[in-house]
Formats: structure tokens, C-alpha cells, sequence
């Protein structure tokens, strides 16, 4: 069934007023307004919004992870193939450092895709990464993905040593447009993307899945450049804190997201992810074309109450996938309610919710109070009366 124009409004309207958020909602409105007017070299093409009626997730429960990863990509082989034709395929596995394999794309997952596309597509495969260390190349090696190169055509990409730039908007801390470069392999509608990523908790916005594995790689992480102060747009996005970063990895989302999400749950991270987490024996996988019904399944299964996940609120709302999981056809024979563990979070999982709060700014016409002091900026002293 197609979601009417007005339906859509109506939806996104209900679901920021009910997380507080709308003057938010009308801040997203002139953003998209100011994107829309920028030239065509100033913005990610963006992808369609979907209007979708139910969105397929392919689940499935065990412990051979290569044979699980077949069975959730089976399903979509069609689609998949169709998809593929007259693309540039690129894999994007989840390393956000390059020495700890918990934080990692299993190995065994990535060649399970791998040996899936062989027959069905005959091109050189990137594997591209932007991991938060500037050089993702030794987390290529560590992980043991360039064992892979002996039986696959594939060739490794380190996004922030050599991708090409373009303009995004995002918002900085104080709601002003801050463009910054993401890698133009994600904004070209030439390149289908594929997100491999495992299900771990998260430091800032609760949990990671499809959304933020692209969503954080693409902003660029070049470092030093001819002896300039490092540079990394991935900081950028986190510069407003985790309330921000909810809203910019939606903003990103409209541009930038996966064409197929696959999550690896065999061994899941809990606590302090996406890095110093603690392994969870999870034994599930799956996958999907809306990266919102696979996240929002995610989130259900590691036992997270989604309204806590505010990006996902934002991309459902505005119409970029689902998270109603009335909306959700579950393929595979499996019993998803029967698979929750629920995930330690992370400790600082207080702070991670505030974005759900208002932002307590002055009425109109009141003067803001003055910023409390910080070891390196003192209170601005009031003016003395006249």
C-alpha cells in the first residue's frame, strides 16, 4: 500500500511531537529546503525516500556463520542481481579501530558474501572502510581480510587515505549548517553499496547497525594534510554530542545509506561498544534492502526499547524506512521474540538519552543565561546595569 503524501506528514508530525522534538522537525523541514536549493555539486544525490508497505527481513538463529549469512541473502537473490547490474559493488564492512576483532566484521562473514556474489557478479569488488584511525589499511590486514585477495577479485579501499571529497550539511553544536566532506563513493548513484556490520551497543547513540555504518564512514578522516592541523569530519559529526549525533546520522541518512543491510549477531558486543564492549554468544543473523526495519529489528532483539534509538525515530519518521514491526515480514521460518537477549548498555547510557529532552532554550524575547564555566572558558560576566 502507497503511504499518501499527507499520510507521511502526518506520521513524521506524530512521531517528533512525541519525542519532544518539534521544532526539530521544522529545523529538518529548512535544511532539507536549504539542501534542495544548493547546486548539484554541493550535496550527496539523494536516495528516494520509500514508501514502503511491508519490508522483508530475512532472519535466521545458529552458529555456522557462513551458512547463516547464505540464508538471509538467499531470499533477496533476485533483487540482488537486479541491483547489481551496471554497478560499481562495494563492500562496506564496520571497523571502527584496526586492532580489537570484536569491533570487527567477522572474516567469515565477509567471505560468505563474498562466495555468495561470485557467480552473479563478474566486476572487481571494493571493500572500503574509513575506520576512525586514519590508516584503515592495517585493520585490512589484522582482521584478515586481505587473506581474501588469493580467491576473490577484490581490491581494498582506505577511504580516508584515498577518496575524493564532496560538500554534505550536517548541524554543529549550535544548529548552524556545517559542511563537511564526505567520500564521494557513497553519494554516487554508480556504486551499490553493501553494509556487512555486527550487532554491538554503542557509547553515544545507543546502538549500531546498517544506518550508522555508513552513515559514519562517510564523513572523511583524511588526518594531517601538508602539516595542517588534523582533520576529521567524523568529529564533526559528533562535535553537538550524542543528541546531535541522532539527528545528523538522520540527516546523513537521507542521502547516504546502504542498498543492502546485512547484520552478523553470531557473537554481539554489549556494555561500553562500539569498541571496549564485552562479547554476547547471540547465534542470529539477517538482512535487507530497508536498513530501518533491519536496524529497528536490531534494536528489538538486543532487548532496546526503540524509542531509546533516536536516529532510527528520525529516519522512520521522515519516511526512509520502517520501524513499525506490523510493517516488518519476517522471512526464514524463524521466531524473532524467541531470540532476545537483552544487551547490557553502555554506562554512560544516562547521557545517551538526553536527547529525548528539551533543549530548555529561552522563550522568545528572553536573553539566553550565561553558559556554565569550564576549565578553559571562564562564565561571561553579566553587564553591569545601567
Amino acid at each position: 500500500m502507497k503511504i499518501s503524501e499527507k499520510e507521511l506528514v502526518v506520521g513524521r508530525r506524530n512521531a517528533l511531537k512525541m519525542i519532544g522534538l518539534g521544532s526539530t522537525a521544522m529545523l529538518a523541514s529548512g535544511f532539507r529546503d536549504i539542501i534542495a536549493t544548493e547546486p548539484p555539486d554541493m550535496k550527496a544525490k539523494p536516495k528516494p525516500v520509500i514508501s514502503y508497505g511491508k519490508s522483508p527481513v530475512a532472519f535466521t538463529t545458529g552458529t555456522d556463520r557462513q551458512q547463516m549469512m547464505f540464508e538471509v541473502i538467499k531470499p533477496f537473490d533476485k533483487e540482488l542481481r537486479t541491483g547489481l547490474k551496471k554497478k560499481q559493488l562495494v563492500i562496506k564492512p564496520n571497523m571502527v579501530v584496526t586492532n580489537k576483532e570484536l569491533c570487527a566484521t567477522h572474516k567469515d562473514a565477509l567471505r560468505a558474501l563474498l562466495k555468495y556474489l561470485k557467480p552473479i557478479y563478474k566486476g572487481q569488488i571494493i571493500i572500503a572502510e574509513s575506520s576512525s584511525s586514519v590508516n584503515s589499511s592495517d585493520g585490512f590486514k589484522n582482521y584478515g581480510y586481505t587473506d581474501l585477495e588469493k580467491d576473490f577479485n577484490i581490491k581494498f579501499y582506505d577511504l580516508n587515505t584515498k577518496a575524493t571529497g564532496r560538500p554534505y550539511f550536517i548541524l554543529d553544536r549550535n544548529l548552524h549548517l556545517d559542511p563537511i566532506q564526505i567520500a564521494d563513493i557513497f553519494a554516487n548513484p554508480d556504486y551499490y553499496i553493501i553494509s556487512i556490520s555486527r550487532l554491538k551497543t554503542h557509547n553515544s547513540v545507543v546502538m549500531t547497525g546498517g544506518i550508522k555504518n555508513i552513515g559514519m564512514a562517510a564523513p572523511l578522516n583524511p588526518g594531517s594534510i601538508n602539516g595542517s592541523k588534523p582533520i576529521s569530519y567524523k568529529r564533526n559529526m559528533h562535535s553537538g554530542g550524542s543528541r546531535w549525533l541522532h539527528f545528523n546520522l538522520y540527516l546523513m541518512a537521507q542521502g547516504v545509506r546502504p542498498d543492502f543491510t546485512i547484520i552478523d549477531g553470531v557473537e554481539g558486543m554489549e556494555g561500553n561498544g562500539p569498541i571496549n564492549g564485552t562479547p554476547v554468544d547471540h547465534r542470529i543473523a539477517m538482512a535487507g534492502f530497508d536498513v530501518v526495519a533491519v536496524d529497528s529489528m536490531c534494536a528489538r532483539l538486543m532487548g532496546i526499547p526503540l524509542e531509546n534509538v533516536g536516529y532510527i525515530n528520525y529516519c522512520a519518521a521522515a519516511g526512509i524506512g520502517n520501524m513499525d514491526r506490523d510493517k516488518i515480514e519476517i522471512i526464514g521460518g524463524k521466531d524473532p521474540d524467541k531470540s532476545i537477549i537483552p544487551y547490557k548498555l553502555g554506562s554512560n547510557i544516562t547521557m545517551q538519552l538526553e536527547w529525548k529532552e528539551p533543549l530548555n532554550l529561552p522563550a522568545p524575547g528572553q536573553r539566553p543565561q550565561n553558559p556554565p564555566a569550564s576549565p578553559s572558558q571562564p562564565a561571561i560576566p553579566p553587564k553591569p546595569p545601567k
